[in-house]
């Protein structure tokens, strides 16, 4: 008799083990896009070829800094890049944060319109949460 109940035991886990491997088909949760959202996404910037470690420059063709790293904020809000300013031959650079949002793309540049070196370099470092 315990033998009987242990095997309807048995069979009955293994039914509700397979309704649950059942439930959680691989592919059917969109982990992609959609080709309307491809579309949009073809028309922005690539962060590799036109955005990380190019100049930016201002609206007067002065070059203000480069672009050291892409920051997108905990709840999506906002993109930042890290501006790294200041300094010469890399020594005394430090970076500061501009929302990607002021940025214009300009004859293949980066464009921070009305930026200034000095404005820049005044405003708080940026540092990285440890």
């Amino acid at each position: 008799m315990r033998n009987t109940v242990m095997a309807g035991f048995m069979g009955v886990m293994m039914v509700v083990a397979a309704v649950d491997v059942m439930a959680q088909v691989a592919g059917s949760v969109t982990t992609g896009v959609t080709v309307e959202e491809l579309k949009t996404i073809a028309r922005g910037w690539s962060a590799t070829k036109q955005i990380l470690g190019k100049p930016v420059y201002n609206d007067k063709n002065e070059r203000v800094g480069e672009v050291d790293d892409l920051i997108i904020a905990p709840d999506s809000s906002i993109s930042y890049a890290m501006i790294g300013v200041g300094g010469f031959l890399g020594l005394g650079e430090r970076q500061v944060a501009i929302p990607v949002s002021r940025f214009k793309h300009s004859e293949g540049r980066l464009v921070l319109p009305d930026a200034m070196k000095e404005a820049l370099q005044a405003m708080p470092s940026f540092q990285y949460a440890q």
